[in-house]
């Protein structure tokens, strides 16, 4: 999946695998997380299936760089993949595995959890000003606003989440002081 979300990158505009990394890190990281190391190993194995290509770039004042492209064969690898109908919601969330086991806490212990869990729930670094730059940020890049609106709509996607898991904790909180009180 992760080489699919590179190719579609790649398919905005040729990127080096550091470009690649600050577009997960502001947009994409609420629903994907990739470390560079993974992204690094991805681009390695895109070029090997021909999927793309890469450019060395030497720099003066900076380290040389390798720019990726996408190919036609990517191309055509990313549009198979977006057809692909075997789309699957699965949660693999530590979040929640560690919820479903904090019985084994007090319930001061998991009020405490679920507060701070609160306060550091953020999906996007910055915080929502930061996203809503983000978005104008890709919007102005992309410039091509049928394209663009796709990206507009994973970024509020994770502002939902992001306010639901703390509508959540308050919930929980809320639950556990009733228990607490009993």
């Amino acid at each position: 999946m992760l080489k699919h979300g590179i190719l579609g990158l790649l398919n905005y505009g040729s990127m080096t695998g550091y470009e690649i990394m600050d577009v997960f890190r502001d947009s994409l990281s609420h629903f994907w997380v990739a470390q560079t190391s993974q992204i690094y190993r991805e681009l390695q194995t895109i070029e090997k299936k021909g999927w793309a290509t890469s450019e060395h770039v030497e720099q003066d004042s900076k380290p040389d760089k390798n720019v990726f492209s996408i190919t036609e064969a990517g191309k055509l690898e990313l549009y198979h993949w977006l057809q692909d109908d075997q789309l699957t919601s699965n949660i693999r969330s530590p979040m929640l595995m560690k919820t479903f086991f904090r019985g084994e806490c007090t319930i001061e212990e998991n009020i405490e959890f679920f507060r701070e869990l609160a306060e550091r729930v953020s999906v996007f670094p910055g915080g929502n000003e930061a996203a809503d730059q983000a978005k104008l940020q890709y919007e102005q890049q992309i410039s091509d606003p049928k394209r663009a609106i796709f990206w507009k709509f994973t970024i509020v996607y994770g502002m939902m989440y992001e306010k639901m898991v703390k509508e959540w904790c308050e919930y929980c909180i809320k639950e556990l002081e009733v228990l607490r009180d009993e």
